[in-house]
C-alpha cells in the first residue's frame, strides 16, 4: 500500500471517530477517559474516615471482584489516617496501597480512575471539582456543599466534565423510597399538602472524638490544605476531627440529617429548592464549646415560584440530647398519609364522609396498602456495617462507571439538597426569613446573599 493511500486511511479513520464523538456528545479528552468493559478501574480513597471504613468498604466488597473494581490509592491530609488507611486496605484488597499525603499528589500519580469522597462537609464539593478535572469518576457523601459558591462552582465542573457523579443520598437507591417516588408522582396521592422530617438521637458526644482530638497534632498534618477556602484559622484539633460542630466547616443538623431527608422532597415533588425558609433553636443541652445548635426546627414553604397560591410545608425537627435514631419522614395529603418509618400508605387523616358531606364533596380516601414488602434499614450513623441503601447505592455508582448511565443520586440532587441545607443554614444564623434568587442562584437574607 502506497504510504498516500496509508495517509488518506488513516486520516478518513480518525474523522469518523471524530464525528461520532461530537455527536454523541464526547471531548476527544473525555472520550479517551471513557473505561472499557474489560479495563479495570482503579479506585482512589479521598479522606479516610469511619463512614468509609464501615459503609463503603463493605459493600464494595462485595462486587468489587466481579465488576472489575479495584482499590489501589489512599489520599490523607493526616499521617495517622493515611497510614491505618493504607494498612486496611492492604488488607482487604490483598496487594500494596499507595499513600499520598494531597489530592496534588494523588491525581499527579495517573494511578486512579475514580475516587470514593468523604472527607468533611465543607470540602465535598471543592474535592469533587479537583477529582472530575482530573478525569476521574465520583462517589461523594453528603452534604455536597455548604456554600452556594461551592455549589455552583462544583456543578459547573462536573457538567462540563461528563463524569459519573454519585451523591452520597442512599434513599434513591431504596426500593420503598422508589415506591413512594412512583406512588406521589402517578398522581394516586394527591397533591403533597405537608412533610413532616425528623431526626433525633440521643448519644452522649455525638460527633465529639475526644480520644482522636488528644493525638491529633499540627505536624502531623497540612492544616492550610484542610482549611481550603474557608478562612484562615489557627490549627485546632477538634475543627479538624469534630468539624460537624463548627461552622463554617459544617452547618450540622441541616448538613448532616436533613439533606437526606429534603432531597426525598425534591425528588417525590420535582421541585428544586424551597421558597422560603424560617428556623429556630439553640443549643440547649451542649455547652461544650460547639458553634452548631444541638435542636433546630425549619419550616419550608415549596411551591411554584410563579404561583404562589399553590404549594405545601415541610417541617424538620431534630434534636441531639433526646431521641431514639428512628428518622421519621410522613406525607400528607387530603387523601391521607404515606409514611416511611412504617412504608405504609394510609386513608388516615383524609377526607371522611362526614367532612366532605358539610363541604358538599365527596371523599377522598387513600387505600391501605404497603410501599414494599421489602425491608429497607435507613442508616443513622457510620457505624453500621454497611446497610442495604448504601450497599445498593454504591453498587449503583459502580454499574454506572461501567455502562455511563446517569446515577440514582445525580450531581443536580446534590445541588438541590445543598441548597435547601444552605437556606436553613442561613435561616437558623441570621434569624431571617430566607428565600432564593432564581436568577443568581444565590440564597438571600435580609435581602443580600448569605455569605459565611
Amino acid at each position: 500500500m502506497s504510504n498516500t493511500r496509508r495517509d488518506f486511511l488513516k486520516k478518513s479513520v480518525k474523522a469518523a471517530a471524530g464525528t461520532y464523538i461530537a455527536s454523541a456528545g464526547f471531548s476527544a479528552q473525555s472520550y479517551a477517559r471513557i473505561i472499557g468493559a474489560n479495563d479495570r478501574v482503579r479506585v482512589g480513597v479521598v479522606g479516610f474516615s469511619d463512614r468509609h471504613r464501615s459503609s463503603h468498604i463493605p459493600p464494595f466488597m462485595k462486587f468489587y471482584k466481579e465488576m472489575n473494581f479495584d482499590i489501589v490509592s489512599v489520599s490523607d491530609l493526616w499521617k495517622k489516617r493515611r497510614e491505618e488507611g493504607q494498612a486496611f486496605l492492604k488488607d482487604k484488597m490483598g496487594h500494596d496501597i499507595n499513600a499520598y499525603r494531597n489530592n496534588d499528589e494523588l491525581y499527579n500519580s495517573k494511578t486512579v480512575d475514580a475516587v470514593f469522597i468523604s472527607t468533611p462537609d465543607f470540602a465535598h464539593a471543592l474535592h469533587t471539582i479537583e477529582a472530575v478535572k482530573a478525569g476521574c469518576d465520583v462517589y461523594c457523601e453528603k452534604p455536597f456543599a455548604e456554600t452556594m459558591a461551592d455549589n455552583r462552582a462544583a456543578l459547573k465542573a462536573v457538567k462540563e466534565s461528563g463524569k459519573i457523579v454519585q451523591i452520597g443520598s442512599q434513599r434513591r437507591s431504596g426500593v420503598n423510597y422508589k415506591a413512594a417516588a412512583n406512588f406521589i408522582q402517578s398522581g394516586k396521592f394527591g397533591p403533597i399538602t405537608m412533610v413532616e422530617l425528623t431526626w433525633n438521637v440521643n448519644q452522649p458526644g455525638r460527633w465529639r472524638r475526644p480520644d482522636l482530638v488528644a493525638q491529633c497534632k499540627q505536624e502531623d498534618l497540612d492544616w492550610n490544605r484542610f482549611l481550603l477556602n474557608r478562612p484562615a484559622d489557627t490549627f485546632d484539633p477538634r475543627k479538624y476531627l469534630e468539624y460537624r460542630l463548627f461552622w463554617p466547616y459544617s452547618s450540622g443538623l441541616p448538613g448532616q440529617w436533613m439533606s437526606h431527608q429534603i432531597d426525598t422532597v425534591h425528588w417525590f415533588s420535582g421541585l428544586q429548592h424551597p421558597r422560603s425558609v424560617t428556623a429556630n433553636g439553640g443549643i440547649y443541652w451542649w455547652k461544650d464549646g460547639r458553634r452548631n445548635w444541638d435542636t433546630i426546627t425549619a419550616v419550608f414553604d415549596y411551591g411554584p415560584t410563579n404561583d404562589p397560591s399553590t404549594g405545601f410545608q415541610v417541617v424538620f425537627m431534630s434534636r441531639m440530647h433526646n431521641g431514639d435514631d428512628k428518622p421519621g419522614e410522613l406525607y400528607y395529603s387530603n387523601g391521607g398519609e404515606l409514611n416511611l418509618v412504617t412504608n405504609m400508605i394510609s386513608p388516615k387523616g383524609g377526607m371522611r364522609a362526614n367532612a366532605a358531606s358539610a363541604m358538599k364533596m365527596q371523599p377522598n380516601l387513600l387505600p391501605e396498602m404497603s410501599l414494599s414488602q421489602i425491608e429497607e434499614k435507613v442508616e443513622t450513623g457510620a457505624n453500621t456495617g454497611g446497610d442495604v441503601l448504601t450497599t445498593n447505592h454504591v453498587k449503583n455508582w459502580m454499574e454506572c462507571v461501567r455502562s455511563r448511565k446517569q446515577p440514582n443520586a445525580p450531581v443536580e440532587a446534590g445541588y438541590s439538597h445543598s441548597t435547601a441545607t444552605i437556606m436553613a443554614n442561613a435561616a437558623a444564623r441570621t434569624g431571617a426569613k430566607v428565600t432564593f434568587d432564581e436568577k443568581t442562584q444565590e440564597v438571600m437574607a435580609n435581602g443580600k446573599p448569605f455569605k459565611y
